[in-house]
């Protein structure tokens, strides 16, 4: 296994969090040793120091171990957890505030940097909660430094920071606000645009009526079938089922009907059909049926049982009375060979088998 997935992980999502993760414990190393320069120079206090050092570290390594065991998908909504960081980076930045002496200024710039860190995934709400918390971690280290015991910092210099880092951080609360109001509004369009291209997929495919494929995408499942190499391809079995009378139901009962039965009969073969079986509306009352890997007698079986399951269904809640049954010519696709001609000899099969009284399977000739 390499380093980098040993560090990061397999899973393309999580190895981006966990580099996020490590790259905010690099700032965090980078800051320490920063702050430890101005220990050896007197700046700050090294027992201090020491101790926050420790509570970065241990914080942070305890968010990438978070990341890396994969826990992290199981805390909420948001598996890179950059709310829970970014109020963690912010408790540490406050409190090196305190401790920092005449360095603490260019720890505003870390507190801005922690809200930028997560601009692009917090919610508005989010935002503000992070920019509110921002402030309020800065204004009790001033608090303590300014107001409580050992030496304190001068209140005037105090209040510009607080002023300095108010108005940064409502600038960049704006900001993270605004953007993710337009991110929100990219994900609706993007939805959308997917919904429409699904459609649009489900309209170049599919029979709007029934929902089973259409002409043309049988046609194309046809020419990819054909393409089957010789000696791996087992039997494929092609039958034209065509509903028995119907110009008589919709002469009789209007289109509306004729198009309920339709659907029902659809419905029914549907539920007798494995999921590699393909049906289609091929046009009209006349479907075709595809059956890969299934001898002639398998197929007759096949077809025999679901000419009972039509001819026994309940159409009565689409008229009373009603009953339904179907005549299907049956032609066995050797390999190689045009789709087309093994469904001119199912249609000369159907054609014997309308003519022989309906409601009857016919095979085609070998």
């Amino acid at each position: 296994m390499s380093l980098s997935r040993l560090v990061l992980g397999e899973s393309p999502h999580q190895r981006v969090r966990a580099s996020q993760t490590l790259l905010a414990i690099g700032i965090f190393v980078l800051g320490a040793v920063a702050q430890g320069i101005g220990a050896a120079a007197g700046f700050i206090d090294p027992v201090a120091l020491a101790w926050l050092v420790a509570y970065t570290l241990l914080g942070s390594l305890g968010f990438y171990a978070l990341v890396r065991s994969g826990l992290n998908l199981h805390l909420g909504t948001d598996p890179s957890l950059t709310l829970p960081q970014a109020l963690f980076a912010i408790s540490s930045v406050s409190a090196s505030y305190a401790i920092a002496g005449p360095l603490r200024g260019a720890l505003l710039a870390l507190l801005l940097l922690v809200i930028l860190f997560g601009i692009f995934s917090l919610r508005p709400a989010q935002a503000r909660l992070l920019a509110a918390a921002g402030f309020a971690g800065l204004a009790a280290a001033v608090a303590w430094r300014t107001l409580g015991p050992g030496p304190r910092y001068p209140l005037l210099m105090e209040g510009l920071h607080l002023l300095l880092a108010a108005t940064v951080l409502s600038a960049t609360s704006v900001l993270a606000i605004r953007l993710g109001r337009m991110r929100a509004r990219l994900s609706a369009q993007k939805a959308d645009l997917t919904e429409a291209l699904q459609l649009n997929r489900e309209l170049a495919t599919r029979d709007m009526l029934t929902g089973l494929l259409n002409r043309r995408a049988m046609t194309e499942l046809l020419a990819q079938v054909a393409q089957r190499p010789p000696r791996s391809a087992g039997p494929l079995v092609l039958a034209l089922l065509d509903i028995d009378h119907f110009k008589r139901i919709n002469d009789r009962h209007g289109h509306q009907v004729g198009d309920a039965v339709l659907q029902r009969f659809a419905d029914l073969a549907r539920a007798e059909l494995r999921t590699s079986d393909a049906l289609a509306r091929w046009g009209g009352e006349e479907f075709l049926l595809l059956l890969p890997g299934t001898p002639l007698a398998a197929a007759e079986t096949v077809l025999a049982r679901l000419r009972e399951r039509i001819a026994g269904a309940d159409f009565g809640a689409i008229v009373p009375g009603l009953t339904v049954s179907f005549s299907a010519g049956v032609s066995l696709c050797a390999a190689g060979e045009d789709g087309d001609r093994a469904i001119e000899r199912a249609d000369q099969a159907l054609y014997r088998a309308k003519h022989a009284g309906r409601n009857r399977v016919e095979l085609a000739a070998a």
